[in-house]
């Protein structure tokens, strides 16, 4: 049973003391302002803003990703134990019981998303501008565009629980309208509808964390409940965790979760990119590691969201492996690559900055590979079979080379980013660790491998099927180069994913960056050497290229797809995925609703029919003596006081 512990506000979370923000940290609110007024302004002018409100749009996300590399260039400048700062906006929910003030919380972990968010997000914006050139409500997409990049950041800075909850509901809000963006197609408004749905159930993970939060330490502020997390009992620490993990699930699409990604892909191909590289997969990681200190001390939790992260980037990595949809190959990659980052979050002070490092980085290359596969259809007629594609290196040669940066950093082949950002992961997973099962080292630390030699070889077989090969075009196709206004935001992503991981270990790196957010986390040596577990990497990296570039690259590809092994069926259709959901919750949900609707009509229904029949078939017989003729009624009267008279007088004699 859950009991209320004395709260005392504490120094701050896991790291160094909360301050509160001055100078130009002031200005913060100005992050979700920009991007939220120019929403606004988008939809209320309605078509008056047809003709130039896609650069409105471009130029408040450009304004936020100003204003947050101003606020990150002040950071750096501030003493360690002062870079995390709160910011009051207002008093939000004056409740006696429990009062909830709206604020910002302003610290190196925050302002990190705030640039990713931001600066990814700007780059789509601008490669929007060409891609929806044509589509005749350009100006709606971006005022879309930038309620998605406000309720993000809203939802990465706010200072309560309480607060994220509206970015994180504003996210989910978003999305919907973006995957259903062209919902006159009953398909996308469908993706979206399932997307939206699937969400929600994740929301109920984080509304009984908050109930939970609220009963236990009479506060939701990232302050107070942190502070007193260790005041509480472990079983409490416990159910908060759990139902955070499911609502990370939710939006980071992991397993048990994550059938409403590959859907996804309805949506315009820059909504893909926003939502796997800088907004809405993203937010569940960030709410894990914002929670550390509740994690922290509930291991049985820490094991759950080591064992979600480890099983949903199999999964992924084993979808991915099998789709001719290069969007949907994104996707799936996408779910695989986040669970890196869960299971990464899921091993503790060692993993939390790995996790956030890989989704910097991450945020880069599959952004770049986004707009890449979206710079292909733009070329190919919006085709999205790979089995259609091959050849293109030649005609597209500004897209095949950005493309190869951001396949390289997937790959993990150093010096690109994702081999300083993911093989952190691989080699943390397998250290063993006191409040962790003897046997997790010896069987995630294997499956992190076992992902990497996955990912090498489904991300080489999009690369080889799309670049090389044969041309494999539909008749009539004639594929061109996209223009400067698409090309240029995949240039900048491809920079980033070659050097940004070098980059963000440079010096104390994004670990010391995070220090004061997440504490100061112990080295600790994995249980097989470290040149063992990167060479092992690196040759099974190398191996699942090889086999992909030898099917696929090297020898014909069919057009129409062949049968394949049971396996491969099975990935083809996403493991089942969807069959299981109607299996275990759709179908048993309908025949409980059919029998609620049998009791209704044969218990409650029938019993209120019942009386009214019985009334009906009184009335008939009564009817008879209702003639309508008033002498009737006269001599039926007489008779009834005859009878009075005679019965009266039978009484007395």
């Amino acid at each position: 049973m859950l009991g209320q512990v004395d709260v005392a506000l504490p120094a701050a979370g896991a790291g160094a003391g909360v301050v509160p923000a001055t100078g130009s940290f002031t200005l913060a609110w100005l992050l979700v302002a920009l991007p939220l007024v120019g929403a606004a302004v988008l939809l209320l002018l309605g078509r008056r803003a047809d003709g130039w409100g896609h650069w409105l749009g471009v130029l408040a996300s450009g304004s936020a990703f100003v204003v947050g590399a101003v606020l990150a260039l002040a950071m750096a400048r501030l003493p360690a134990d002062e870079r995390v700062m709160d910011l009051f906006l207002f008093d939000w929910l004056p409740l006696e019981a429990l009062p909830v003030a709206a604020g910002l919380r302003i610290d190196p972990l925050s302002v990190a998303f705030v640039l990713l968010v931001t600066g990814v997000g700007t780059l789509i914006h601008v490669y929007s501008v060409a891609y929806m050139a044509h589509d005749v409500a350009r100006r709606r997409f971006f005022a879309y565009l930038n309620l998605f990049v406000a309720a993000m950041l809203l939802l990465v800075l706010a200072d309560s629980y309480a607060l994220r909850f509206v970015g994180w509901e504003g996210v989910g809000l978003a999305s919907y309208l973006l995957i259903g963006f062209w919902n006159h197609k009953p398909a996308y408004a469908t993706a979206a509808k399932k997307a939206f749905v699937m969400n929600r159930v994740g929301d109920v993970g984080l509304l009984v964390a908050m109930m939970a939060m609220a009963a236990t330490f009479g506060a939701l502020d990232f302050a107070h409940v942190h502070g007193a997390a260790g005041q509480a009992d472990t079983g409490t620490l416990t159910l908060i965790a759990i139902a955070l993990l499911v609502a990370a699930c939710g939006k980071s699409a992991q397993f048990p979760l994550q059938a409403w990604l590959g859907d996804a892909m309805a949506g315009p191909t820059p909504v893909s990119a926003l939502i796997h590289a800088a907004t809405m997969v993203t937010a569940g990681v960030y709410l894990i590691v914002r929670s550390a200190p509740i994690y922290d001390l509930a291991p049985s939790a820490q094991l759950a969201v080591v064992l979600v992260g480890a099983v949903t980037l199999l999964f992924g990595a084993i979808v991915g492996s099998a789709k001719d949809d290069i969007k949907k190959t994104l996707a799936a990659s996408t779910m695989s690559q986040i669970g890196y980052m869960v299971l990464a979050a899921g091993l503790g002070p060692a993993g939390y900055a790995f996790a956030i490092f890989h989704l910097l980085t991450h945020g880069f290359f599959k952004a770049g590979m986004f707009l890449g596969a979206g710079s292909v259809m733009h070329g190919m007629d919006d085709q999205v079979d790979m089995r259609r594609f091959g050849g293109l290196r030649s005609v597209m040669r500004v897209t095949w080379a950005t493309f190869a940066v951001g396949w390289l950093a997937i790959l993990g082949v150093p010096p690109f980013s994702g081999f300083y950002s993911k093989d952190p992961i691989i080699e943390a997973a397998f250290v063993a660790s006191e409040t962790a099962p003897a046997w997790q080292p010896w069987v995630i630390g294997p499956v992190t491998v076992f992902g990497a030699a996955l990912t090498a070889f489904y991300m080489s077989r999009l690369f080889f099927m799309t670049f090389h090969g044969a041309p494999r075009w539909t008749p009539g196709q004639h594929p061109h180069e996209s223009p400067a206004l698409m090309t240029v935001p995949m240039v900048v992503l491809a920079a980033g994913a070659a050097v940004l991981g070098l980059g963000l270990t440079m010096g104390d790196g994004i670990v010391g960056w995070l220090e004061p957010v997440l504490g100061h986390a112990e080295h600790h040596e994995p249980v097989l050497p470290v040149w063992l577990i990167i060479g092992a990497t690196l040759v099974l990296v190398l191996l699942g290229a090889f086999l992909a570039w030898r099917q696929y690259g090297a020898s014909p590809v069919p057009v129409v797809a062949p049968r394949g092994a049971r396996v491969t069926r099975a990935a083809r259709a996403d493991l089942y995925q969807d069959q299981v959901n109607e299996a275990l919750f759709m179908r048993p949900g309908q025949y409980l609703t059919r029998a609620l609707v049998y009791v209704d009509n044969a218990a409650v229904d029938a019993s209120v029919s019942g009386i009214g029949r019985a009334v009906v078939r009184f009335g008939a017989v009564l009817r008879p003596l209702q003639t309508g003729f008033a002498r009737s009624y006269a001599a039926m009267m007489l008779s009834g006081v005859v009878i009075a008279l005679v019965a009266v007088l039978v009484a007395r004699g």
